[in-house]
């Protein structure tokens, strides 16, 4: 499914044409912090593609320390709005850890609103949210996360562009 973003002439699946807006190829920089690691910068690629004919979009994110160029991190999944709003989505990282969220959207504001339903195969992080907008051209986002010694706080923030 990676890969796929229909062409203007092909229409998106019609559960996923609210999503419409995040199709496509994002790049950019963000910041990392948490009070258990050292504050970064890092640089991320994230793509949305979407088989016009499926109610699914195919999600993945790689990102690379800003300074070197180094891998970092990287994770992927898949997004499965439905037709009242609310939205379903699965991501599997590369550290192991799982996540299943659950949602909202907002095709007006084009905005995404996500909560940890469950998180698996994690010894230290208990829940995961994650926000996602779309305004003047710019993919922004927020991560936050809880663990077993802190609470719920901002983990990842960055700002991306469609390429």
């Amino acid at each position: 499914m990676a890969g796929i973003t229909p062409s203007p002439q092909t229409a998106a699946h019609p559960y996923v044409r609210p999503l419409s807006f995040l199709l496509g190829t994002w790049r950019g920089n963000g910041d990392g912090s948490f009070p258990t690691i050292s504050r970064f910068k890092y640089t991320e690629e994230i793509q949305y593609s979407h088989y016009p004919n499926k109610p699914v979009i195919a999600y993945s994110s790689k990102t690379w320390k800003l300074s070197s160029g180094e891998p970092m991190h990287s994770e992927s999944g898949y997004w499965r709005p439905k037709p009242d709003g609310s939205i379903e989505v699965a991501i599997a990282q590369s550290t192991g850890l799982l996540e299943l969220q659950k949602g909202t959207f907002d095709e007006a504001q084009r905005r995404v609103s996500l909560k940890s339903a469950l998180v698996g195969n994690a010894t230290k992080v208990k829940e995961v949210n994650r926000s996602f907008q779309v305004m003047n051209g710019e993919l922004s986002y927020a991560v936050e996360i809880g663990t077993h010694l802190t609470s719920l706080q901002t983990h990842l923030k960055a700002i991306l562009k469609n390429i």
